[in-house]
C-alpha cells in the first residue's frame, strides 16, 4: 500500500477521501490492464 498509492493502511483506513482517492485509481489501473490485454488479444489473434 505505502509503495504503491503513498499512503499507509492505517492513514488509508482512517481517511475516507484517500481510500476513495486510492480506489479511484486500483479502477483507473485495472481499466488500463483491460485495455492492454484486449489489445494484445486482438493483435495475436489477427
Amino acid at each position: 500500500m505505502q509503495q504503491s498509492h503513498g499512503i499507509g493502511y492505517v492513514e488509508y483506513s482512517n481517511k475516507l477521501q484517500k481510500r476513495i482517492k486510492v480506489e479511484k485509481e486500483r479502477e483507473e489501473s485495472y481499466e488500463k490492464s483491460l485495455k492492454v490485454v484486449d489489445e494484445v488479444n486482438r493483435v495475436l489473434h489477427r
